[in-house]
């Protein structure tokens, strides 16, 4: 039926947890279980789980994959290891981010794991430049779930639950397990600035799965809770973690966008030579993090002064569960902060805040 949400495996359980439901990029998510602050501070002291379903799941295979992807991705992907994944960006020509995506190495594919709000536009990306290369691409994401497990607690409660060694496993390193009967690929990885994993497997073990890990609403896990969209927003902020449509958009580039360590002007790669440009000529724009005085919210969108000139916006803009302060991130002009006495300001509610530059991330786990 036209209009109708999609719905991720998990969409019986988040109603039945009694998550409020609403549209995210045409699927119905759940935004909030019991409330954002207490899904936040429970992640951050305990183990949260999120269902991250509604990502695209994107196989790629031919023997010219690697040199395809190298070529599509800003991150060096040539010898790239069997197991390991890698954050990157897919961009246009001029440097404009198309989205941000994690390519994984596996022995006879890759996967790509992109934005669900840009999983048409990639997937009609990777078929213009495929032509002719003998790359195919299987769209796995309505076939398989996607779990993420989050918290201090993750690695030791998931090492319980799931048959493999994964106290050996590293950042952003993958490996592969058989668990009732199906496979499971866990990911050591996550967006919320704590450790844990990401696990992708088959839409009918989800269900068998899920009562291990949460439980159930009259007898749920002691610790392993349900965590809404809402709580993964406060959690990536705090860990200045860029989300597409804020921190990284088609109206700019990764350099600007302050994720140039995931960038490798080196090689050729799509959008690599406008980067190269811009970088010669000095970044015009850059993010910087702010700290706001008093608990008001700088929303995304807010401009950002200096003086009497506006000088920017905020792209992500929260009041901290963990550090108990306001933060933003914002895109500014660089030569506006660049004076010793830029005194800074955002505008809020019709009047402006004063706020103070401070260094990203607001957030490291320790």
């Amino acid at each position: 039926m036209a209009g109708e949400l999609l719905r991720t495996p998990l969409y019986d359980a988040h109603v039945a947890f009694g998550a409020r439901m609403v549209d995210f990029a045409g699927w119905s998510m759940p935004v909030v279980y019991t409330g954002i602050i207490e899904e936040h501070l429970h992640t951050r002291s305990a183990c949260s789980v999120f269902d991250v379903s509604h990502m695209g799941r994107l196989v790629l295979r031919g023997a010219g994959a690697e040199a395809f992807l190298d070529r599509l991705c800003t991150r060096n992907l040539k010898g790239a290891e069997v197991g390991r994944s890698y954050y990157s960006h897919v961009c246009r020509e001029d440097g404009g981010i198309l989205d941000d995506v994690i390519v994984s190495r596996f022995e006879d594919h890759w996967l790509v794991v992109c934005n669900a709000s840009n999983r048409a536009k990639i997937v009609a990306w990777i078929h213009r430049h495929a032509a002719g290369t003998g790359v195919t691409m299987d769209d796995r994401t309505m076939h398989t779930a996607m779990l993420a497990v989050q918290g201090p607690q993750a690695m030791d409660l998931a090492r319980q639950l799931v048959p493999a060694d994964l106290a050996t496993l590293k950042r952003y390193r993958f490996t592969s397990v058989e668990y009732l009967g199906m496979r499971f690929d866990v990911f050591r990885s996550g967006y919320t600035g704590e450790d844990g994993i990401e696990v992708v497997c088959p839409t009918t073990a989800v269900k068998m799965f899920l009562p291990l890990l949460v439980g159930s609403k009259d007898k749920p896990h002691a610790v392993i809770r349900f965590a809404g969209l809402g709580a993964r927003d406060t959690l990536r902020i705090e860990a200045a973690m860029p989300l597409y449509g804020h921190e990284l958009s088609e109206d700019w580039d990764s350099l600007t966008a302050g994720q140039a360590w995931c960038v490798d002007l080196g090689k050729d790669f799509i959008g690599a030579e406008a980067m190269r440009a811009k970088k010669e000529k000095g970044l015009t724009r850059q993010m910087i993090g702010l700290e706001l005085e008093g608990k008001r919210i700088a929303r995304q969108h807010a401009k950002v002064y200096c003086g009497a000139v506006a000088a920017g916006e905020v792209t992500s803009g929260t009041l901290s569960p963990t550090l108990g302060r306001s933060l933003a991130m914002a895109l500014v002009d660089s030569a506006a902060i660049a004076r010793q006495d830029a005194k800074l300001e955002v505008e809020i509610g019709g009047g402006r805040a004063a706020v103070k530059v401070v260094p990203l991330p607001f957030y490291k786990k320790k």
